[in-house]
């Protein structure tokens, strides 16, 4: 299976009712600031470099952002302050990420979450996540990256699932690196949603560091 195959069965997908039928609503209901949006309204699949190195593992769609513009961390908050950081990292084209159409590009990275539907109160249940887990397993095969960045808790664990690797789960922190067996690294960073970054708990400085620290992790330093 290629990654565009597998992008495509992930827009097919209908195997979490509660969530086609937030998604949906919220599609057809729009928010007024964005009435003139087509909203995507179906699951998110990842985006960028298809040789790409560094992985990046986000939580899940946000309701008017991902959702409306059908791309990973586009069109919300949590972006603005992301693809800034990957364009000053090097890994992004530009600092903005506004629709599907707007040119932006990713070298080296390739951007995916572990939910791939907009979640009521942005939290997927566990069941949801298993539903999604193997879209993020096929990636992660067809990828071989050297480097995972997990963006947040709920990222982290997953993949840990998925390393079959529960004696670091209670090991989170921002700027934790971790070999796993497998010879990935793995590098947790807090999430760059509007709360952690309003409050200061992630700061620019901060959310830099883990882009040159993932780039120090492939230079093998």
């Amino acid at each position: 299976m290629t990654l565009e195959a597998l992008n495509a069965k992930i827009v097919a997908c209908r195997k979490c009712p509660r969530l086609v039928e937030w998604r949906e609503a919220v599609a057809r209901a729009k928010r007024k600031a964005y009435q003139d949006w087509d909203y995507w309204g179906r699951p998110v699949p990842g985006f960028g470099d298809p040789a790409a190195p560094v992985l990046a593992v986000g939580l899940a769609p946000g309701a008017h952002g991902s959702n409306r513009t059908g791309r990973q961390f586009t069109g919300d908050a949590s972006g603005n302050f992301l693809f800034p950081a990957l364009f000053r990292a090097g890994f992004a084209s530009q600092p903005e990420s506004t629709s599907r159409h707007d040119g932006l590009t990713l070298t080296g990275l390739y951007i995916t979450a572990s939910g791939r539907c907009a979640p009521p109160g942005n939290k997927p249940t566990t069941e949801e996540l298993d539903n999604c887990q193997p879209f993020l397993e096929r990636e992660l095969e067809l990828l071989q990256p050297k480097v995972i960045v997990v963006l947040g808790r709920v990222a982290f664990e997953r993949i840990l699932r998925i390393f079959k690797t529960p004696n670091l789960r209670n090991k989170f922190a921002h700027g934790a690196v971790f070999k796993l067996d497998t010879g990935h690294w793995l590098l947790c960073s807090y999430h760059p949603s509007q709360q952690n970054t309003l409050t200061g708990k992630l700061t620019v400085e901060m959310f830099d560091a883990i882009w040159q620290k993932a780039r120090q992790l492939l230079d093998g330093s």
